[in-house]
């Protein structure tokens, strides 16, 4: 009788299993066949960040192809997603905040309202590297005139770093650029110093490192008080371990970056994709180690751009709770 009863239940359970496999199968019928992710240059951990994350959206789901596409970093790829070019994107909370204004350089006056939030990446550390040959150890030391490369016209770096540096009383030439190339240019000489918004280690940074001398340069505690009271940013510390020129933390600025989705994509897509992410922190940090606070816990840096509801089901079945008004 028991063995009956087991195999009942087996085949109960069985049933059960097929039933959910198939609704999950037509669930996936307004999903899209492939996806493309906007992430920045290449160089950057945008680009590493974005890629390894796609490609392991794809493998997780099986049926779906998905890969990293350079861009100009979070400005376009806010824009690009917006205007449904893209299915995802990467961008950092200062652009994603002027985007949803309507002050976008890239849209001037167009309120970006097809972009939504899906989950929380890293924090983007504001970073200053020059060559040692170069005699710069500290930002007052940045010469008048100074050649300074800020990455990709319009991307994070660009937008805020020339400003930040403004305020500080540093005269500058501005250089636009990739950061592979930027890198390779400070090496050359033709560029005096390079200002970073990206995610550490910036493998720019670690290349130089291994064929030349470095001076990672930070802010003094007055030049750090200025810029946290001018600028969307909060007090951050690289980690001395981040880079071998440093041996001791470094203290800079940072802003939060999120993944971001089309508001228009399927609900239960998203939710999936936002599931495999949060779940599989250790595959994540696989791609690259600023995914450490790709994390559930870290979802309350966003009070700028609403969530895409199939994001905000995910955190909410696990326990986090977000705002009914930051929901689209």
């Amino acid at each position: 009788m028991r063995n009956v009863t087991t195999l009942a239940l087996t085949g109960s359970l069985a049933g059960a299993l097929l039933v959910a496999a198939s609704t999950a199968h037509a669930d996936r019928s307004d999903w899209p066949s492939s996806f493309t992710v906007g992430t920045a240059s290449q160089g950057g951990t945008y680009f590493v960040y974005g890629s390894g994350w796609a490609n392991l959206i794809a493998d997780e789901l099986g049926d779906i192809s998905g890969g990293g596409e350079v861009t100009g970093g979070p400005t376009q790829n806010l824009a690009l997603v917006h205007s449904g070019d893209i299915a995802f994107g990467l961008t950092t909370m200062g652009p994603a905040a002027d985007a949803v204004k309507g002050e976008s350089p890239l849209a001037p006056g167009v309120p970006m309202d097809n972009v939504c939030a899906m989950f929380p990446m890293y924090e983007t550390p504001f970073s200053i590297a020059a060559l040692s040959s170069s005699g710069i150890s500290s930002i007052s030391e940045i010469p008048d005139g100074a050649r300074i490369g800020f990455g990709p016209a319009a991307s994070t770096s660009d937008t805020y770093f020339p400003a930040i540096l403004e305020t500080l009383g540093v005269n500058f030439e501005r250089r636009n650029g990739g950061w592979s190339d930027l890198g390779g240019q400070l090496q050359d000489g033709l560029l005096d110093v390079i200002a970073f918004a990206a995610g550490i280690p910036i493998p720019a940074v670690s290349q130089l490192e291994v064929q030349t001398d470095v001076n990672i340069i930070e802010f003094t505690e007055e030049e750090l008080e200025t810029v946290l009271e001018t600028f969307p940013v909060a007090e951050y510390w690289i980690p001395a371990s981040t880079y071998t020129t440093l041996e001791e933390d470094a203290r800079a600025v940072s802003m939060w970056n999120f993944a971001i989705a089309r508001c228009d994509l399927p609900e239960d897509f998203v939710y999936e994709v936002t599931r495999i992410t949060m779940e599989n922190n250790d595959k994540m940090r696989n791609v690259h180690r600023s995914a450490e606070t790709t994390i559930p816990e870290n979802v309350v840096h966003n009070n700028v751009l609403p969530f895409h509801p199939g994001a905000a089901r995910w955190f909410e079945e696990n326990g986090y709770e977000i705002d009914a008004d930051l929901i689209k």
